[in-house]
């Protein structure tokens, strides 16, 4: 492939930050926890992590929706100017941390027990139907923001959706050059001109902004609230990284699998679930949620079909000046949610291709009954639950759910001799 400018790098990275803009604001803005200092954590923890992993594995480290629950059974209805607010957030910091610890300590034990015990209880048959489900997961939220405005079904949005999906299809197939790596970045310019006309487009973000957030003393006080351990706290959040552990096993096979490379071997799993692991630590630290490898952004991977992590470092700086400079960050959350959910559609349904890919790759036979029904399972649960209740404050996601019973089951069935396709 040939070499990239500094030019196609940088816009190739603002690719990537409008990827994961959504969610990762998303959570603080469902939590109480600052925007600013979550889109600096994110950019932050994504640098960390690449250090970590010696800088080989183009993966962008976001907000993690599994951590939510805990995190609100917290801090509840509380939220900045609130008198206990900054109390319920210092616990909330140092539940994060442990978390972060909880990551550490089952890296040392994958890397002492070796890669090759981890890839036997994780076979194609897991990771393919789990990589499936990861994407079919997050589209009925890409649905919802592409057809509908203001919790109602819209004309104008689904026209506004069509014409952004139209605009990443033509250049993805038609166009040539560098122009065929920015498809995405390109329906974005053309759905916002649209979206002015229809009435999507609101700047209250952009006049309410800080130029420099960081001047904002709630924000200041946010950061420098220090942790407290408190064990409700941590009995509430630290357990959800057991769970997070599974999807980041299967988010790393599936950025593998776009890539054509085995991340699981080098660096080594270990490695990227310490970088994630540290990342959360700090976001604990500074008062951001915990981090998570992002989807969002393997999809552009697959899109773009551009896989240099140089520029998902270039992304995370972008995250870091979003965090700093409020005005910017106020003008990428002024994209109407028609536009961010069309190219959800896309970047979702190209992570479910993926794990489509694995299975035709390691040619699974689905006329044998172990195959079929571990597969099966996994479908089922990872897209039927959305969440199983442990105790009042701790779920296990339902993706987590799918991955434990799909390990289980093919530890347990014997694999017969037909369940591979012969040549």
């Amino acid at each position: 492939m040939k070499k990239k400018t500094s030019g196609q790098k940088i816009v190739l990275g603002i690719q990537h930050v409008l990827a994961m803009f959504g969610a990762t604001v998303l959570v603080p803005a469902l939590t109480g926890l600052n925007t600013s200092i979550t889109l600096l954590c994110a950019g932050l923890g994504t640098l960390l992590f690449h250090m970590i992993t010696k800088r080989k594995v183009p993966v962008f480290l976001g907000s993690s929706f599994a951590f939510m629950g805990g995190i609100q059974a917290i801090i509840g209805n509380s939220r900045m100017g609130d008198s206990d607010f900054l109390e319920k957030l210092a616990a909330v910091k140092g539940a994060l941390i442990v978390a972060g610890v909880v990551y550490a300590i089952f890296a040392i034990l994958i890397k002492l027990v070796g890669y090759e015990k981890i890839n036997k209880i994780l076979p194609p048959i897991v990771t393919g139907p789990i990589i499936i489900v990861i994407g079919l997961r997050l589209s009925s939220t890409a649905i919802n923001d592409a057809f509908y405005w203001n919790k109602e079904f819209s004309v104008k949005a689904v026209i506004l959706t069509i014409i952004v999906l139209t605009t990443i299809i033509c250049i993805s197939v038609f166009a040539k050059g560098i122009f065929n790596l920015m498809p995405i970045l390109f329906a974005i310019i053309i759905g916002f001109l649209i979206s002015y006309p229809l009435g999507f487009c609101k700047f209250e973000g952009i006049s309410n902004a800080h130029f420099i957030s960081l001047t904002d003393p709630e924000i200041l006080k946010q950061l420098l609230c220090f942790p407290v351990f408190k064990l409700d706290a941590i009995l509430a959040i630290a357990p959800i990284a057991i769970v997070t552990l599974i999807e980041h096993v299967g988010d790393i096979t599936t950025n593998s699998a776009v890539v054509g490379k085995n991340f699981m071997i080098d660096p080594g799993v270990h490695r990227t679930i310490l970088g994630d692991g540290i990342a959360t630590a700090v976001a604990g630290l500074l008062g951001g949620p915990a981090n998570t490898t992002y989807g969002e952004n393997t999809g552009v991977l697959a899109v773009t079909k551009n896989y240099d992590p140089s520029i998902i470092r270039i992304a995370a700086v972008f995250a870091i000046v979003l965090g700093i400079f409020g005005k910017v960050g106020g003008v990428i959350s002024s994209i109407p949610t028609p536009v961010t959910g069309a190219i959800g559609i896309v970047l979702y349904g190209m992570i479910s291709a993926v794990g489509v890919r694995i299975l035709i790759n390691s040619r699974l036979n689905f006329g044998n009954s172990r195959n079929l029904m571990i597969a099966a399972l996994i479908f089922v649960l990872g897209i039927g639950c959305s969440s199983i209740p442990i105790t009042k404050t701790v779920e296990i996601s339902g993706l987590a759910l799918a991955a434990i019973v799909g390990m289980l089951l093919a530890a347990i069935l014997p694999e017969g001799e037909d369940s591979v396709l012969q040549e």
